[in-house]
């Protein structure tokens, strides 16, 4: 199997201590200024990480909520132990699941990992009802969510690698990298990938307002690696796909419907748009746990609205007229037809997208 050859920027994992357990997170809002580390002991200060972008990126909230519910376990096992029932300690993890699931309500990939979670909780039950014995197998759901999202990303790095010409200029938007996932990232591992073989690339990436993920997040862990970069305003990307300048672009995504249709972060449908009127191949590169054949199209997928002063204010500096309305969609939608190609670990998907979907969600 591939390992980079440059260091990986671990965001999120779990260590076992007298009170039962800590989740360590990276405080994502603190980037590119200071690496801090949060050590989470209660389940409703993860959700509150969720909540507030201290961790984001799709894959990587569902590795956080999986060890969030093995946090609302462990702190009930340590507190109360000798009085802790199956049936007390079942009812609230479903409350507690039903309350993470509402965090954000778009990246499909949170409910996915409470649902598994939960899931995993009914079969224990039914043949074995010791709590400890629970504990158990919710430990080792965990640590097996976020080792298959590690190695989801060496594979979408790899096939997506192929995509890349020697000397290529990639395009990005938002994150969707390290700072996104257990592993190396689901947009950038084909970047990743690509430079650690010796590829000749450059990567202009998008500032993505209004939080700005790719000049804090994507900008930094690109330096981390060495991956030679340029960031650009997020109205520069047309200009420079006009002069010839940018040869393919890839993006994540946070839910993908049955018929293709991609929810990413705002500004990805503009991205896509000017990428169909140039001809440069667009590529959607995702976990099949971001697929969700539930919803027939994108204009199903729940897009999460965030506070308006996320528009208005940058690091505490108001940039707008007193009481301007500001609205803050944290998403929105690009139709299946101006995708490439989507690219997930088990291999690169084209149109029709509703039949290959489905195809390989049966696999």
């Amino acid at each position: 199997m591939l390992t980079p050859s440059f260091r990986h920027v671990k965001c999120v994992w779990w260590e076992e201590n007298e009170q039962g357990g800590t989740l360590f997170l990276l405080d994502q809002t603190l980037l590119p200024h200071e690496v801090h580390y949060l050590q989470l002991h209660h389940e409703q200060d993860v959700a509150e990480a969720i909540r507030s972008l201290r961790v984001r990126g799709a894959p990587v909230i569902g590795v956080t909520a999986a060890f969030g519910m093995l946090l609302a376990l462990s702190r009930l096992l340590h507190e109360r132990a000798d009085e802790l029932s199956l049936a007390e300690a079942q009812d609230h993890l479903n409350s507690f699941g039903q309350f993470l699931r509402s965090t954000r309500p778009t990246a499909v990939n949170l409910a996915w990992a409470v649902t598994r979670m939960l899931k995993c909780m009914h079969e224990q039950a039914d043949h074995d009802t010791s709590i400890k014995a629970l504990w158990r197998r919710f430990y080792n759901e965990a640590l097996a969510i976020a080792q298959e999202d590690y190695d989801a990303c060496l594979c979408m790095g790899t096939f997506g690698e192929s995509l890349i010409a020697d000397g290529d200029t990639v395009l990005t938007h938002c994150n969707a990298g390290m700072l996104a996932t257990a592993g190396i990232g689901t947009a950038l591992a084909p970047i990743y990938v690509a430079h650690n073989a010796g590829k000749r690339l450059h990567v202009f990436v998008d500032e993505t307002r209004p939080v700005l993920q790719g000049a804090r997040l994507t900008a930094w862990e690109l330096q981390q690696a060495g991956v030679p970069l340029t960031l650009i305003a997020d109205n520069m990307a047309g200009s420079f796909m006009r002069q010839g300048r940018i040869n393919v672009i890839f993006v994540g995504a946070d839910r993908i419907a049955a018929n293709g249709d991609v929810a990413n972060k705002i500004g990805t449908y503009s991205v896509a748009v000017l990428a169909k009127a140039h001809g440069i191949p667009f590529y959607v590169v995702a976990p099949t746990s971001t697929i969700d054949l539930s919803l027939a199209s994108g204009e199903d997928i729940p897009v999460e609205q965030r506070k308006p002063d996320e528009v208005t204010v940058i690091q505490g500096k108001s940039i707008a007229p007193a009481d301007v309305v500001a609205v803050n969609p944290a998403f929105d939608v690009t139709p299946a037809e101006y995708i490439t190609a989507i690219i997930t670990e088990k291999g690169v998907i084209r149109a029709p997208y509703e039949v290959a979907l489905r195809a390989i969600m049966e696999q």
